[in-house]
Parts: structure tokens; C-alpha cells; sequence
């Protein structure tokens, strides 16, 4: 993904509401195909991961990306944009 490309990504997740929390459960095989299905319909989302989680937002975003095949556009503080393209139907046009 390009400087421009994830530029015009953190433009629209400005935006965005967060849809998921990441409490003191972690990372779960429940939440990671939650997340998976919702990036599926919106290819991008907001996390937030409370304070009660047992790794860092960053550790948690790397893994994120890396099980549901996404790709990691910003981590603020405790909030995580995650980016996938839709297999079916794609609605974000990247420059």
C-alpha cells in the first residue's frame, strides 16, 4: 500500500464509528471472524481496544492484520483501522 493510498484511507475512517471493542478476552477466534465478515461488507473498520486487553494496541493490530489477511492503516492511541478489498463487491476506490 502506498503513502497516498493509506492517506486517502485514514481520510475516510475519520468518519468512521468503531464497531469493534477488544477487552481483557483478547483475541479470539470468534471476534478475529467477526471482524473478517465486517471487513468482508465494509472493507474498512474501526477497533478500539480498551485498556483491560492483555497486549498493546499495535501487537494487536499486527495480529489482526495478519489473520484476517488486511492490512493494518493506522493505530492512534487505542484505536486500530483495518483495510481489506471485498472479494464480491469492492466500494472504496483506491487512488
Amino acid at each position: 500500500m502506498t503513502t497516498k493510498q493509506r492517506a486517502y484511507l485514514k481520510s475516510l475512517a475519520m468518519n468512521l464509528e468503531t464497531i469493534f471493542q477488544i477487552g481483557k478476552g483478547g483475541l479470539t477466534d470468534e471476534s478475529v471472524y467477526q471482524i473478517g465478515n465486517a471487513l468482508e461488507a465494509r472493507e474498512l473498520i474501526k477497533c478500539k481496544v480498551l485498556d483491560t486487553c492483555p497486549v498493546s494496541a499495535k501487537e494487536l493490530s499486527a495480529d489482526l492484520a495478519r489473520l484476517t489477511a488486511s492490512e493494518c492503516v493506522q493505530v492512534i492511541g487505542n484505536k486500530v483501522v483495518l483495510y481489506r478489498k471485498s472479494q464480491k463487491k469492492s466500494k472504496i476506490e483506491l487512488p
